[in-house]
């Protein structure tokens, strides 16, 4: 949630939503940065117009379905990102056992 949280602050302050501006807040605000989980939620937010989604959560008093989607998506990245380094690991260890 923190990672939708830093965006939503960026867009208020006027800043860019991007990778590098994601990572300087969470890291001030002391949350160790997952590059995947920003990866995934500058991507899901890229054309989304923020000041409607908010504007229209306020009118419906409704929570806007992106941001959490976003963070869904930043979370199923970065399992599957998790997934593909282990299944690396693996194979250059058999490449290594090979060689002995």
């Amino acid at each position: 949630m923190e990672y939708v949280h830093t965006a939503l602050l960026l867009h208020t302050a006027g800043k860019e939503i991007n990778e590098e501006n994601i990572e300087n807040v969470l890291e001030a605000a002391g949350v160790e940065a997952d590059s995947a989980r920003i990866k995934s939620l500058v991507a899901a937010l890229e054309g989304v117009d923020i000041e409607e989604a908010m504007n229209k959560a306020v009118a419906t008093g409704a929570v806007p379905a992106q941001p959490a989607q976003a963070e869904e998506a930043a979370e199923e990245e970065a399992d599957e990102e998790e997934e593909e380094e282990e299944e690396d690991d693996g194979e250059a260890a058999a490449g290594l056992g090979e060689l002995f």
